[in-house]
């Protein structure tokens, strides 16, 4: 799966905010979740870990409903870090009931373009159709909240 977004910022601008624990607090969260960063080492080998937790009804709700709890802690690994121009990182998927942990890659490209910041997303797919949806929905989510934090 892909997804693009271009913004009005600098390539150093879009690191900063992907790279930076502020930055990931910032925006990193679909809507009604907040992240908290637990541990960020910003170099292939190293781990992002973060809490995300539901914060709205509507998503307190759908966690419940789903045998989940509110807060998990989320791991990736860093693959490839080239600032301010790509990163990547597995993601540990470990919180899925009756599913055995595996990890899948995102690959971010971060160019400059006319007018802005051309970020491209690539992300594999889940274990199933499902979960592949949530995760395309979620990571589209982000990055317009990205957007957000960019534009205000």
């Amino acid at each position: 799966m892909r997804i693009e977004r271009t913004y009005n910022a600098t390539p150093e601008r879009v690191w900063e905010l992907w790279t930076t624990s502020a930055g990931i607090e910032s925006w990193w969260a679909p809507d009604g979740f907040t992240v908290t960063v637990d541990k960020l080492d910003l170099r292939p080998g190293g781990e992002l870990v973060y809490t995300m937790t539901a914060t709205a009804p509507e998503q307190i709700e759908f966690m419940k409903g789903a045998g989940m709890p509110l807060a998990t802690v989320s791991r990736k690994t860093f693959v490839e870090v080239n600032e301010p121009g790509a990163l990547g990182y597995n993601s540990l998927a470990d919180f899925i009931p009756d599913v055995e942990p595996y990890e899948f890659l995102t690959e971010i490209d971060i160019r400059a373009v006319h007018g802005g910041t051309r970020v491209t997303m690539t992300m594999e797919a889940m274990h199933d159709a499902v979960w592949t949806e949530r995760l395309t929905a979620g990571r589209t989510n982000e990055l317009d909240n990205l957007g957000k934090v960019i534009g205000a």
